[in-house]
């Protein structure tokens, strides 16, 4: 790959997806952009490049995703699962007790564990969310990790990596070496495709936002820009969680940490809890949690 080449890819996935990659990643593109080169019949990164310049747009998709990071597991870190349980859901079902639902989003679902887990923690409530219309959007940009999230079929490997073994009983299906979550669990989320790159405005509003571990690929710009467009989706008392490496501080005021919380903000100028907006309604497969 030439020095051209690379910075041509460079800009590429900036402008496509957002990720922002330094000077020295040369062998991150080629260990992940060789293999789908061969797979298109392609010489090398070389042609690759030319097909992308030429306009190919089967390609465009295909080489966002294979650059795409789609690392997850269930549980994944543990502190936000603790706060989503100990301090958002507690203040949520006080605040929402009128209209008893919540609107949840998962702003980088990738291949289901995250808002699975999330799902399962809501079940785990039991009787303080009977008769609660709960609804979970799930979005990612890639397409195919979107299908698997959907499917909720994961290997052994897979429901090892965080998931505790009685919920894996409670929830999941064996069916030979894989693992299916249950239809009832599945019915709790909706996957929808989408680049955060692009404006998200008719989702509506949620109580909570998850955005784990995924504005740490953007540069500076494009993470104020995304913090901003987030606040603007989120209820004036409702939460942001961001993974461990991440922050607000110093980016944007829109939002501002809770002490002790890691991870945990909430707008930075409260408003009075408001209607869901236009196209916020729960959608038909939202389902009532804790029966």
């Amino acid at each position: 790959m030439t020095p051209t080449e690379y910075e041509y890819l460079r800009k590429f996935l900036r402008d496509h997806s957002g990720l922002d990659l330094s000077a020295d990643k040369q062998y991150l593109i080629e260990s992940r952009l060789l293999p789908l080169a061969r797979k298109a019949n392609l010489s090398g990164i070389g042609e690759l490049v030319q097909k992308l310049q030429g306009g190919s747009s089967a390609l465009v998709t295909s080489v966002v995703e294979a650059m795409t990071t789609n690392e997850t597991f269930f549980f994944r870190d543990k502190v936000p699962f603790d706060h989503f349980r100990d301090t958002i859901m507690p203040e949520v079902i006080k605040a929402r007790a009128g209209r008893r639902s919540v609107r949840i989003w998962c702003a980088a679902g990738s291949t289901g564990q995250e808002p699975y887990s999330l799902a399962m923690s809501l079940k785990e409530m039991g009787a303080a969310l009977t008769g609660w219309r709960v609804e979970i959007i799930a979005t990612d940009l890639s397409q195919e990790v979107l299908e698997k999230a959907k499917a909720g079929i994961y290997s052994q490997f897979e429901v090892q990596r965080g998931l505790p073994i009685q919920m894996l009983m409670k929830y999941f299906k064996q069916t030979g070496e894989t693992w299916q979550v249950n239809p009832e669990l599945r019915a709790m989320i909706q996957h929808r495709q989408l680049n955060l790159l692009h404006d998200f405005a008719q989702l509506g509003t949620f109580d909570v936002i998850f955005c784990r571990n995924v504005l740490i690929y953007f540069d500076q710009d494009t993470k104020i820009n995304i913090f901003n467009r987030l606040a603007r989706q989120i209820e004036g008392d409702g939460f942001l969680v961001l993974g461990a490496a991440e922050t607000v501080v110093g980016l944007t005021d829109t939002f501002k940490p809770l002490p002790e919380r890691r991870g945990l903000y909430k707008p930075n100028d409260p408003r009075a809890a408001k209607p869901a907006v236009a196209g916020a309604v729960p959608s038909r497969i939202a389902v009532m949690a804790g029966r």
